[in-house]
């Protein structure tokens, strides 16, 4: 789930860090960027429970009308297909999100409020109109039920974002991408596998992990060749006024540029440039930019990397 996109915003995070930081341990920067990106895996999960609960809710919310002391005959014969969503009952019983949350127990108890304004969204909205008035749903209309639900009210919600921001740090620049998974898990999902539906695994694989803590002791370990080459290639500027930010996400694509020969040059260029626009000055992916492509073309020069 963890892709390298994530991976690469996180090791600019952690080694800006490590310049603030007196103490300086690469086994503490090491542990600190695995907790990191295990959060972000977290939040996956989060994200997932909050459609449980919203469920949760609407149950609870079906069993006050019914229990009322005059209930009307809409109290007593709610629309159940919520209840009766089959998408939603296997996401429940799937074992991968039972031991995750054993493992790692989370809950929206602390932010009921929200959960519950969340639910009215959905249930005055067309989405569910639309839903309700289909006699008995199948599997994919269940599914696509929640599908759409969690793209028009659940993605990119602000006051969701604020919440998440408050519940963790490091939740604050995973929401967009995480998001976008949940909604890939959505649509992978098949009834047929039942309780065994695969979740996403924290990292493709074991080699995205190697890449992340290849891609952070490197750019340490080797600050002088990486700041000598931007230092060359910024002679008309004064380095010490180039924006520290800047500097880090020059340092890490130079490290990944030099140290992972199956990733193509281009593709960290637009990378790095891309994070630049997010994490530093409105003129610092231009800037970048022009320095990693003069750099890159020295090295290409002088064959210290054999890529394209």
């Amino acid at each position: 789930m963890i892709n390298r996109n994530l991976i690469r915003i996180r090791i600019v995070q952690i080694v800006y860090a490590w310049y603030q930081n007196t103490n300086k341990d690469l086994r503490n920067a090491e542990k600190e960027l695995l907790f990191g990106l295990q959060k972000s895996y977290d939040l996956y999960f989060y994200l997932l429970l909050l459609m449980v609960e919203l469920t949760k809710a609407y149950e609870n919310r079906v069993e006050v009308k019914r229990n009322k002391y005059l209930p009307s005959d809409e109290d007593l014969n709610p629309n159940t297909h919520l209840l009766d969503n089959k998408f939603m009952l296997q996401l429940r019983d799937n074992r991968q999100f039972q031991k995750q949350l054993a493992d790692r127990p989370m809950m929206w108890d602390a932010n009921e409020s929200f959960v519950k304004t969340l639910l009215d969204t959905i249930l005055c909205s067309d989405t569910y109109k639309e839903y309700t008035e289909i006699a008995n749903p199948t599997y994919d209309e269940d599914r696509e039920f929640w599908r759409k639900s969690f793209k028009q009210f659940i993605y990119m919600n602000e006051e969701l974002d604020d919440i998440l921001e408050d519940e963790c740090i490091y939740w604050n620049d995973d929401v967009e991408i995480v998001q976008t998974f949940v909604l890939k898990t959505i649509k992978k999902f098949s009834e047929g596998k039942g309780a065994s539906q695969p979740l996403l695994p924290m990292f493709k694989n074991e080699e995205d992990k190697e890449y992340a803590l290849k891609l952070l002791h490197d750019t340490i370990l080797n600050e002088k060749k990486y700041r000598e080459l931007i230092d060359k290639h910024t002679d008309k500027w004064d380095f010490d006024r180039i924006a520290f930010m800047d500097l880090i996400i020059m340092q890490v694509a130079l490290s990944e540029i030099f140290t992972f020969e199956s990733i193509p040059t281009s593709v960290s260029l637009n990378e790095y440039i891309e994070i630049a626009k997010s994490y530093s000055t409105p003129k610092s992916s231009t800037f970048i930019n022009g320095i990693l492509d003069a750099i890159v073309q020295q090295i290409k020069e002088e064959n210290r990397i054999f890529k394209n």
